[in-house]
Formats: C-alpha cells, structure tokens, sequence
C-alpha cells in the first residue's frame, strides 16, 4: 500500500484534495481534456506518477485502478470549436471546471498541474486553490488526473480517427507531427481541427500583381 500523507500545508486531509491536470493542450486536432481526482489515504497504485513519463500500456493498466480507488473523479472536455472562440487556455480552463463538477464527491481544497489557478468563471465553485508547477510528478492526486485525462482522451483520438480517416489521429494523437500536418496540407483541416491554431489555418499567400499589358 501507498500511504499519502495525512495534512499538506493546506491544512486538508487528502481525501478533501483534487488534483487536477489537463491533456492535448498543445495538439493541432481533438479536444483538451481535463482529469480531477481525490485519492484516499491508502491506494494501491504501482507506478503512478506523471502520464507523460508513463507507456500507454502502463497508462491503460493504471486508469481503472484510479477509478476503483478514488474517492471521486472527474473528467471535463473543450472541444475545438470552444478552443477557436475562447482560445485554448480558458478552454483548459473550461475542461478543469467541468472536471472538478462532474466529481460525485466535492473537493474542498483544489492543487493544479501548472502555474495558473482555474478563474471563477470557468469552475463555478468557490474552492481554494493552489497551482503546483510540475505537480504532475510530485503530487499523486495531479498524477492520477492526468493519467486520467491522457488515457481517456487517446481512446477518445482512437476512436474518432475512424470518423475522420487520413489524418493519422490514432497514432499521434492530434498532436503536431511531420505526417499529421503533412495531411492537413493535402487534405485541408476537418472538424476536429482547431482552425486558430498556426500549422492548421491556412497561411495568408501575399497577392501578386499582374501585368496591365
């Protein structure tokens, strides 16, 4: 077993704290999506740390060991067409809050992966927070969010690769690759792209002037 340490320098016992953490922020395609999580005092969760630093498979192992075990968890979805009109941080921050709503158990106490707490108009809640930069390798409730987030939303980028075929999207993930950009040149964006964003809106061709004669 795992033991958690009983206060943190909030002065909240664990099971009063969400982590929250966000994955596909930087991606030209699929929504961001957000994870929060409420871990117990004691969990079982061998290898749990940042979902960056962790395989797929070890994810997938992971992912519904955090749900059997969490005393809550969440997880909130921006689309690409919330990131175009709002842009994508208040976007992530839209994810967070629907995260940390969609919690069948309310946390008191909120710790962010980052340096940006979520405004108030994005988490419709009055919860105290903290951000923690790289939390998501130092605090195990930001760890199991984002190891929430990033498996929910590859399986998510899975599935919709076999609605918008030629993109490659269930092997990067939406993410800005070589081949996936090459795609977007040849076959123009589609409706999961995030159209604001630099490598997928269409570069702006200076006109060229023609000849009067």
């Amino acid at each position: 077993m795992t033991q958690g340490s009983l206060f943190i320098s909030s002065g909240f016992s664990p099971i009063e704290i969400a982590g929250v953490d966000e994955a596909g922020r930087g991606c030209l395609a699929g929504p961001v999506v957000a994870g929060a999580c409420i871990l117990p005092a004691e969990y079982d969760l061998p290898g749990l740390n940042d979902s960056k630093q962790l395989t797929a498979e070890k994810r997938e192992t992971l992912y519904p060991l955090i749900r059997e075990q969490a005393v809550a968890w969440g997880l909130g979805v921006a689309w690409p067409w919330e990131i175009d009109q709002i842009n994508i941080l208040q976007a992530t921050f839209q994810a967070m809050g629907r995260a940390v709503r969609a919690m069948k158990v309310h946390p008191r106490f909120l710790r962010i992966d980052g340096d940006k707490i979520v405004p108030k108009h994005a988490l419709l809640l009055d919860i105290p927070q903290e951000c923690v930069i790289k939390g998501d390798g130092t605090v195990p409730a930001i760890s199991a969010a984002s190891i929430l987030a990033k498996t929910f939303r590859d399986r998510l980028m899975v599935s919709l690769a076999k609605r918008y075929p030629g993109y490659g999207l269930s092997q990067h993930m939406g993410y800005g690759t070589k081949t996936h950009v090459e795609a977007i040149q040849t076959l123009g964006p589609c409706r999961i792209h995030r159209l604001t964003f630099k490598k997928v809106k269409p570069e702006d061709k200076p006109q060229v002037q023609g000849s009067l004669f």
